[in-house]
């Protein structure tokens, strides 16, 4: 089947279900494509012009989906801006980016409503699902606007925010093309196609994390334009996603390994209670997958996974499957057009085997916003890195280490944590670990970890003395934690993202170690 774009086919198609949000209701294309032209009309009429940025800080859902399909038929850079961030976070999103237009929900109304403040946002550019003070409602921005296509239809672009998890998010900035939106959409269906993913047919695509995070995001939106059902949860559950994926026939998803991590400790009769056999393709990606973690995975939805290694600025390699089963701990090679190397601290190409910086081909050019030394710090001539460590072997496969930021380095040593944190993961009174350098006045560094105990483990000493002896067992000494702390629960994101820093910061305040 050709691929139409949701547009198109929602013209064709109108009453056919697009949709179903986390409360369980369903929205058809139609309803959709209608509320987005009348978005477009809205804020062209309110001057928002081809170039601008149109900022979202929705929770999964209908309206989300309405403001992007109503920026990417009217050349807007769209700004996904995660929820969950502080007033002042978000507030610098705003005015790094200088929207034009911020959409927000009433669940996070305090921070949005102080963020727009503090950027100096006019009321006339914020609009509301639900109450916000000071926000125009997300109705009365359709309100009496047209139903139909709006003219001068020009594809706009993705402009979103790195993480941030190691300092000041900066945005990827991509020249929005002078193509049409279907144009554009044709060029990036590779982005599904690479998975064995075609247009059409029955497939049904699950949304497990929040689409303020770029991968589930642009899984999501290449599967609407793909015509394929899209299954929307506002948060990761880990029973929830076996039901639905039982109740809707789910055929792909993606997710990260610690959510693969949360499913495998669903007790066993809870696990083999639902049936995932609909299940195709799970894409995953994000971080190193603990090897032990994705064979259990394996043997329990059968030969689905399918991994890939990229960036929010571009990527990547993929390993399917099988080959992953003859590899264990690849994240595969480089996909068509693209390509790899592991370079040393000269910039000359590693050996196999050896470990270094990992650098992808671009793909397209892209920048890093008002930040030109960032954008060249990252580059060796056509290969940008996002400071990822990892190591080719004599096939040109990569096997992904560490990043860079986070690697340790004791009496000279170098200790990646990812290997350490996989090691405390088998452990089944472990429910999530993070491992990173503390100050140690001989070694330079010292291994530290902390730990979320899984539930019914009690936190102390003598859990401390398990999990020490259990890395032991696995690991060279030097690797080993030399202490544990316990935490209720580690600061990830909702995407299931490591805010590491917040965890070692204290340690290393005042000494001058570079985060």
């Amino acid at each position: 089947m050709a691929l139409a774009g949701f547009w198109r086919a929602a013209r064709d198609r109108p009453a056919r279900i697009a949709l179903i949000e986390p409360d369980g209701s369903a929205r058809s294309a139609g309803e959709l494509v209608t509320a987005a032209n009348r978005i477009v009309h809205g804020l062209r009429a309110r001057g928002v012009r081809p170039g601008d940025v149109v900022a979202s800080a929705l929770g999964n859902g209908a309206p989300l989906l309405e403001v992007m399909l109503a920026a990417f038929q009217a050349g807007w850079h769209y700004t996904p801006v995660n929820p969950h961030l502080t007033a002042g976070e978000i507030a610098y999103l705003l005015r790094d980016s200088g929207a034009k237009a911020f959409f927000a929900d009433a669940t996070s109304a305090a921070a949005s409503r102080a963020a727009a403040d503090e950027a100096a946002l006019p009321e006339a550019a914020r609009f509301a699902v639900g109450g916000i003070p000071g926000f125009r409602s997300f109705a009365s921005l359709q309100a009496g606007q047209s139903d139909a296509p709006p003219d001068a239809r020009v594809a706009g672009q993705f402009m979103q925010y790195t993480s941030g998890t190691t300092g000041r998010p900066k945005a990827v900035r991509r020249v929005i093309p002078d193509l049409d939106p279907e144009t554009l959409l044709a060029l990036w269906a590779p982005n599904l196609t690479r998975y064995g993913i075609e247009p059409g047919g029955d497939d049904v695509h699950l949304v497990t994390s929040p689409m303020a995070h770029m991968a589930p995001l642009a899984f999501a939106w290449f599967s609407l334009h793909f015509e394929h059902r899209l299954v929307l949860m506002d948060r990761f559950d880990a029973r929830r996603v076996l039901e639905l994926v039982e109740r809707h026939r789910v055929t792909t998803t993606h997710m990260v390994p610690t959510q693969f991590h949360r499913l495998l400790r669903l007790p066993d009769a809870e696990r083999a209670a639902h049936d995932v056999s609909s299940l195709r393709r799970v894409l995953h990606a994000a971080a190193p997958c603990p090897v032990e973690v994705k064979r259990r995975m394996l043997e329990w939805w059968g030969p689905v996974l399918w991994e890939y290694y990229g960036a929010t600025e571009g990527g990547g390699t993929l390993v399917r499957p099988e080959e992953w089963l003859r590899r264990p701990g690849t994240v595969g090679r480089p996909w068509p057009g693209a390509d790899v190397k592991v370079l040393d601290d000269e910039g000359r190409e590693c050996p196999p085997g050896r470990v270094g910086t990992v650098y992808l081909k671009l793909l397209a050019e892209f920048e890093y916003k008002d930040d030109p030394e960032k954008t060249r710090a990252g580059r060796r001539g056509d290969y940008f890195t996002v400071g990822d460590v990892g190591e080719l072997d004599e096939e040109g496969w990569l096997y992904l280490r560490d990043r860079k930021i986070d690697m340790i380095i004791t009496g000279g040593v170098n200790v990646y944590p990812a290997e350490v944190e996989a090691a405390l993961l088998a452990h089944p009174e472990v429910a999530d670990a993070a491992v990173f350098g503390i100050p140690h006045e001989e070694w330079g560094e010292e291994v530290k970890a902390v730990v979320e105990p899984a539930p019914g483990a009690g936190p102390g000493h003598d859990l401390e003395e398990r999990l020490l002896a259990h890395c032991r067992e696995r690991l060279a000494g030097y690797k080993c934690p030399r202490s544990v702390d316990f935490s209720d629960a580690l600061p990830r994101d909702p995407n299931g993202k490591l805010y590491k820093r917040k965890l070692r910061d204290p340690f290393w305040a005042g000494r001058g170690r570079a985060l």
